[in-house]
């Protein structure tokens, strides 16, 4: 039996937050040794001596923080940078003036650019540029003047920080794109393997039910009638259905975990659930395929707006709505979609005896508002238009235009009210 669920991992980043952890202990004990041998020549060594006891201690109780970016929060951040910019400042009282305008390294020495290291991998080449800033600052107080040496050292941290820090964002860019990638093809395998399994059993058997319920008549041909319905049905959801897999990051130290879930295929911060975000419009559209309902639609996913999307499938359902009920059960419906440049077009046609002149406007003033607001209201709230084509005998035809950028648009004027 074939395996159901795959979970794939990807970090790029794992490895830099391994490393980093290793330079913060190397280059403590570094700076320990460089006390170690110039001690003799501190002016006051038991400032020095206290200062590493908290760096040493510092080091390895925040080599978790240091495991990934989950753990590496800003609050260790700012404490991290802070221990650093101290032992920057308390160099002068430690040491004697001849070491440091001979150019003498910090009580922290090169320990410092890790705490830069550590705000370029947990936040790019911005927060590297900010705390790079701080520690070049904190070198020209502790210096008193800008010596060659220390601009030196001071653009060398900038710089490789910065780098560092833009390398990780096109990491990450770069993994986003290839789980993705890997979501569409798992998508595709997995549709294909569904539509082979169910052409080859359950499409067969409705098929079949079908056929044999026609040439029955009575009872069997109403089975025969709804067994159709679920085969069109099924053989569109199998066909176009289908969403893709849904890339959920469990654990960012651990990388991206890809796994399957059970919403519409959405690309925004709020998800499925909220009102931000974009959604095929397809997915909304599918389940009102039927024998006597016909879908056509773009291969390619139709992106609108979550909040629109929404609006746009009840104004279909509606329009469906009025088909049954006026043209009755036996009418046939088409819904075709086409994805245009700026905007979304869905019309809805069916083959029944068509709407009387006139009558739109009388069932308004009578109260019932169905086309009015169920349909033409929702489209002139999304900032579109619903065009309404009826010839008596000819059947019903409704238009549906929408913007691309309609939910959206709305959604912000609502949150700047």
């Amino acid at each position: 039996m074939p395996r159901r669920e795959r979970v794939m991992r990807m970090s790029v980043e794992l490895p830099l937050w391994r490393a980093l952890a290793g330079y913060r202990v190397l280059t403590m004990l570094y700076a320990i040794g460089l006390c170690a041998t110039a001690y003799s020549h501190f002016a006051r060594p038991w400032v020095a001596l206290a200062y590493y006891a908290v760096l040493l201690g510092w080091t390895l109780a925040t080599l978790p923080k240091v495991a990934g970016e989950a753990a590496c929060t800003r609050r260790f951040l700012a404490a991290d940078l802070t221990v650093a910019l101290t032992g920057i400042l308390l160099t002068p009282l430690a040491d004697n003036h001849e070491r440091i305008a001979g150019g003498g390294p910090t009580l922290p020495s090169i320990w410092t650019a890790g705490s830069v290291l550590a705000f370029a991998l947990k936040g790019g080449w911005r927060w590297a540029a900010v705390a790079s800033t701080a520690v070049a600052a904190g070198n020209l107080v502790e210096r008193g003047h800008p010596a060659r040496d220390t601009v030196h050292a001071v653009i060398l941290v900038w710089v490789a920080a910065i780098a560092i820090g833009y390398v990780v964002e096109v990491a990450r860019a770069s993994e986003r794109t290839l789980a993705r990638a890997l979501e569409i093809e798992a998508a595709t395998r997995e549709r294909e393997r569904l539509a082979r399994d169910i052409h080859d059993s359950v499409l067969q058997v409705l098929a079949m039910v079908k056929r044999r319920g026609t040439a029955l008549g009575g009872e069997a041909a109403e089975l025969g009638r709804m067994a159709g319905e679920q085969e069109v049905a099924l053989r569109t959801l199998v066909s176009g259905g289908l969403v893709p897999v849904s890339r959920v990051s469990e654990d960012a130290a651990a990388g991206a975990v890809v796994r399957a879930v059970e919403e519409p295929y959405v690309d925004g911060p709020d998800g499925p659930a909220g009102s931000a975000g974009s959604v095929d419009l397809r997915s909304l559209l599918a389940p009102f395929a039927s024998g006597r309902v016909g879908l056509a639609e773009p291969g390619a996913p139709v992106v609108l707006p979550t909040a629109a999307a929404r609006e746009v499938a009840a104004a279909v359902s509606a329009a469906l709505d009025n088909v049954r009920r006026h043209a009755g059960e036996e009418a046939r419906a088409w819904i075709l979609v086409e994805d245009e440049p700026d905007e979304v077009v869905v019309t809805v046609r069916d083959d029944g005896p068509g709407i009387p002149a006139g009558r739109l406007a009388q069932a308004e003033g009578e109260g019932r508002l169905g086309v009015a607001q169920s349909i033409r209201g929702r489209l002139r709230d999304l900032g579109g238009s619903a065009e309404l084509v009826s010839v008596p005998g000819q059947g019903t035809e409704v238009e549906l235009k929408v913007p691309k950028g309609a939910g959206r648009a709305r959604g912000k004027r609502a949150e700047q009210r």
